[in-house]
């Protein structure tokens, strides 16, 4: 069905979607409304995996390119523990600036006959006249925010302090470092994302924000002391900060968003405005961009926007459930560090790559460690954790649900 479509917020999520849109039929209208000037993007790098670019391939081959190649790629793990270093192996993980992904979608979307409209902010009082409104404007989106109840809006607080820095420090690998203090532990992730910048971002439990006076410090002195705390992971490299406007540092807590339903009417939810995932599994961008390519696919149909909507709904709410499962619990180890900082280091890496699992919380670190390893090598053990894991994902969800209603 040939539609007019509004996509409010021009971050990947609404300009990939418009992209898609216009493939699937140029006679389709549709502009992408986008609040900032253009080319003011927030933010460093963002992180994306081997299976996404596969995704984009079939969909767009030319995008799919020209992302694959402005992006910088790894293959390897590090994790600097105190004076220790591990190295692993794992799976080929990408990093792009953020400035660099839009520019490249919003080209490509341009090309095939979008409207893209910068510096041009849209109100739920307002709304575009339009047969679809993509409320893609992020977390703090106005559209949802009007009608949150509607939507069924909850937003859970996470317990640590984190900030999202930037580094001429090239990183080759997807780096940890957890660096020992007087207050706790502080520790960063960091991964290239150009040829001279990095992303790095620094986490720590409340009482260490507030024990090393990072609560108190403006911008340019928590910069001073992060890159003297980080300094064997930065080689002497600087941080770069992005400072608010009275030079405070935007130091946050991580808010887990969910809706009960995605759309009302002919509104629909795509990327954070719909749901968000802890940074710490480096989802954000593959999820919005799968959204994108689900909403697509559901209009594709011959069928109406209403019933579009709800198919839309139900196949990425079930998608979401594995993603939603496993950033809940990578923030959770982070959270209970303590637990697991003190293994030895190859130990402590090796389940810092388990963070994922349902199981992990509830047996002994050494224990799953051994468990783990011996899982590698017999298939019914493998069998085995593949079945529990689910299964007491499903029962801890179950009880949270129940938490909330009661």
């Amino acid at each position: 069905m040939r539609v007019k479509v509004a996509c409010v917020g021009g971050g990947p999520a609404g300009l990939y979607l418009s992209i898609l849109l216009k493939l699937q039929d140029p006679a389709h209208e549709i502009t992408v409304h986008e609040r900032n000037p253009e080319g003011s993007t927030y933010g460093w790098g963002v992180t994306y995996w081997r299976g996404l670019l596969d995704r984009l391939h079939l969909h767009d081959p030319e995008s799919a390119r020209a992302l694959g190649e402005a992006s910088v790629r790894w293959t390897d793990g590090v994790a600097h523990v105190g004076d220790r270093t591990v190295r692993h192996t794992g799976d080929q993980g990408f990093g792009i600036g953020r400035h660099r992904l839009l520019e490249i979608l919003a080209a490509r979307a341009r090309s095939l006959g979008v409207r893209l409209e910068y510096d041009h902010e849209i109100t739920a009082d307002r709304l575009p006249d339009a047969d679809l409104v993509v409320a893609a404007d992020g977390v703090r989106s106005a559209l949802r925010t009007r009608w949150a109840d509607h939507f069924g809006t909850e937003v859970t607080a996470g317990r640590n302090s984190y900030i999202w820095l930037g580094t001429t420090k090239v990183f080759d690998a997807f780096t940890f470092g957890f660096t020992e203090t007087d207050h706790g532990w502080i520790w960063c992730y960091g991964y290239g994302y150009g040829p001279d910048r990095s992303t790095c971002v620094v986490e720590c439990a409340p009482e260490t924000w507030t024990g090393l006076g990072l609560d108190r410090a403006d911008e340019a002195e928590g910069l001073v002391l992060l890159e003297k705390l980080f300094a064997d992971v930065l080689d002497g490299h600087r941080l770069i900060g992005r400072s608010s406007g009275d030079g405070s540092a935007p130091w946050l807590t991580f808010r887990t968003l969910t809706n009960r339903t995605w759309y009302r009417g002919n509104v629909v939810l795509v990327g954070d405005a719909a749901h968000t995932t802890h940074y710490s599994i480096g989802a954000g961008t593959t999820l919005a961009l799968e959204d994108a390519i689900a909403l697509a696919d559901a209009l594709r149909e011959p069928t109406t926007v209403p019933e579009a909507l709800a198919r839309y709904e139900r196949q990425r709410k079930a998608a979401l459930l594995p993603a939603q499962s496993a950033a809940r619990y990578s923030a959770q180890w982070y959270e209970n560090l303590p637990r697991y900082i003190h293994l030895p280091p190859e130990r402590m890496f090796a389940l810092l790559g388990q963070r994922h699992s349902p199981l992990l919380p509830h047996v002994p670190p050494q224990l799953y460690y051994r468990l783990d390893r011996a899982a590698g090598s017999l298939e019914p053990l493998r069998r085995f954790k593949r079945w529990l894991g689910p299964r007491v994902a499903r029962a801890v969800h179950a009880r949270t649900v129940a938490g909330g209603r009661g």
